[in-house]
């Protein structure tokens, strides 16, 4: 493997617990977007899995371009005007980092899964876009969506349940102590809902960012409520959660 390939080898292991027995799913990987979608074993077709590669390679290329025109795009972390131009998808990621006060690419897993997914969605019946634990869903029976939490008493044990009414659905996860991503806390996960992927994405990163201890739980839920188009948030740290909104926990 080379160094490169190496770079964006991320762990995955959480896949393998995929259920959705309904579901057949494929993975797309492009650089850093590494892709987990299922579609309702109906609708899927070897011509999907290349349609939804060639998606992922035009979604990259024009957020590529125009980082290279606007590169503090990709390395601030505070909301920044856009240039003239600026893709869809960057679009929808200032939108989301305005609203929560982070940086646009606190949004790019979520967003990129939204639009995949969304457009997906005009090719089949149900679709889930996982883009390393961020989530686009639309789905037309409830869902089990497993809190994977790291070294948290909580991992694995319990799961946020989707109703097919909710979708479709941004479900998106933020941790500190988990994966690659950039984090300033050290949360073992801050799972965010909303209809808008790219937002829920902000959120999380957000709202994560302000636990640094299971005493902070609470300042994460409260930065969640104050923000327009939120859900809910379910915030684990440790021994402790903390929930807010329209958010079902079950016993898994």
């Amino acid at each position: 493997m080379s160094s490169e390939q190496e770079r964006y080898n991320v762990d995955r292991h959480y896949r393998a617990l995929h259920g959705g027995h309904d579901l057949h799913y494929f993975r797309v990987q492009l650089k850093e977007t590494d892709l987990a979608i299922g579609v309702d074993k109906s609708s899927y077709t070897d011509s999907l899995l290349v349609w939804c590669e060639r998606e992922v390679l035009r979604l990259r290329g024009a957020l590529e371009s125009y980082i290279r025109l606007h590169p503090e795009f990709r390395s601030s972390f505070v909301p920044l005007p856009l240039l003239p131009g600026a893709p869809p998808l960057a679009l929808a990621m200032s939108r989301a980092a305005y609203k929560t006060g982070v940086g646009p690419m606190a949004a790019v897993a979520g967003a990129i899964a939204q639009e995949v997914g969304r457009r997906i969605g005009n090719r089949v019946q149900d679709v889930i876009v996982e883009n390393g634990g961020d989530i686009y869903m639309n789905s037309s029976v409830d869902r089990l969506i497993a809190v994977y939490a790291g070294s948290s008493r909580f991992s694995r044990k319990i799961a946020l349940r989707v109703a097919a009414v909710e979708c479709p659905l941004g479900i998106c996860t933020s941790s500190g102590t988990v994966g690659p991503s950039v984090s300033l806390g050290k949360a073992d996960a801050v799972v965010v809902k909303a209809s808008d992927a790219a937002l829920a994405d902000a959120a999380a990163t957000g709202a994560a960012n302000l636990v640094q201890s299971e005493q902070d739980l609470m300042r994460a839920v409260d930065y969640v409520q104050h923000i327009p188009g939120l859900n809910g948030v379910l915030a684990v740290k440790g021994e402790k959660l903390a929930a807010w909104g329209s958010i079902e926990i079950v016993a898994v």
